[in-house]
């Protein structure tokens, strides 16, 4: 499945190293995140980009944005990882890709995981995609100055309003 700006991102269930089991739908109501698909832990490449995430961490917090990573591992695997690195948001399995395929980051050919990072508004609607399989620090900054130029508008509930 193609995801496309300004379309509404497809529902999923993963296990979470929060220790439970996460459902966009239910556990993001309302509230903007950023998902980020990637290969696989412990990789350079991987590592690089959890720990952009985490450096750019108090951005995103402050504009009430969630950070979620995405990959097939488990999550065992992704405790060790988090821990390692002190990140400060939670990781999801997704052991088969059936997540990753939902938002068209998976090959299933080659059972791959593809680096594509997406920004949901509240209503989930997608309004930023960076597809990157080397790298995405530029596609983070690309994403920050995106957000800083937009016309930010708190609701009532302290709710980021993007378009």
């Amino acid at each position: 499945m193609q995801i496309k700006l300004h379309t509404k991102a497809p529902n999923f269930t993963a296990a979470s190293t929060a220790g439970s089991t996460f459902e966009l739908d239910r556990d993001a109501a309302g509230q903007p995140l950023v998902l980020y698909f990637y290969p696989k832990d412990f990789t350079p490449v991987c590592t690089l980009e959890a720990c952009e995430f985490k450096s750019t961490f108090d951005f995103f917090r402050n504009l009430n944005i969630k950070v979620l990573g995405v990959s097939k591992d488990s999550i065992e695997t992704h405790l060790k990882f988090k821990e390692a690195y002190e990140l400060p948001y939670d990781l999801l399995a997704d052991p088969e890709g059936e997540v990753a395929s939902l938002y068209d980051a998976y090959m299933p050919m080659i059972k791959f995981t593809k680096r594509v990072t997406y920004l949901l508004n509240e209503k989930h609607e997608v309004v930023y995609i960076s597809n990157n399989i080397f790298e995405d620090k530029k596609g983070i900054e690309d994403m920050i100055t995106s957000l800083k130029a937009h016309s930010l508008q708190n609701t009532s509930r302290q709710k980021l309003a993007f378009s």
